[in-house]
């Protein structure tokens, strides 16, 4: 699997870690969360974002300072036109780690915002989903995440193109699913 570390057209650490119950807040809205993957493809203004969103600049421009004042958005450049700096925005990351959280927020987990996302495509019968269980030691699930990470990034650097938006979500979790009892010993 080969990624394109061009994409974004700006520097950005490979990963951060969300500490901060402001930072849960930030990322856990639907549009700033919707800005956070546009900004994944390259640099954009506000302008740009609020016609990629089909939002009015002035709220566009208030979730891009909430982003930017968690520390999950800054400016990466800027451009003059007509005597007016235009501010480019770009992420502080490639990918946000929830960390340890002293402050107990309630919010919704990418798994409940995907589940919602992906009522329309469900009806619709065009839906792919794959939920499985297995019985492993927590160092192999540990190993299958980072490769879960590493298709993750892949998906977010694809070029852009066709006409269909697809979302890609993944979890892993520990479960009280029912599991088989070790085989007994043949005698």
């Amino acid at each position: 699997m080969s990624i394109d570390r061009a994409m974004p057209d700006y520097d950005l650490d490979d990963q951060a870690v969300v500490t901060a119950p402001a930072q849960l807040r930030a990322m856990s809205d639907p549009l700033r969360s919707t800005i956070l993957e546009l900004v994944l493809e390259r640099a954009a203004t506000v302008t740009e974002l609020a016609a990629a969103v089909g939002r009015p600049k002035s709220t566009v421009a208030h979730h891009v300072g909430v982003l930017v004042d968690a520390g999950m958005l800054r400016v990466v450049r800027t451009r003059r036109v007509r005597a007016i700096d235009e501010r480019y925005y770009g992420r502080t990351a490639r990918l946000f780690r929830i960390g340890k959280i002293d402050h107990p927020v309630i919010w919704e987990n990418d798994l409940s915002v995907a589940a919602a996302e992906a009522r329309a495509a469900y009806e619709a019968d065009v839906m792919m989903s794959i939920h499985r269980h297995a019985r492993i030691p927590r160092e192999r699930g540990m190993e299958f995440w980072e490769k879960v990470l590493e298709l993750v990034r892949e998906f977010s650097t694809i070029p852009r193109s066709g006409d269909t938006v697809f979302g890609f979500v993944a979890g892993l979790y520990p479960t009280e699913h029912p599991a088989l009892p070790d085989p007994a010993p043949e005698e």
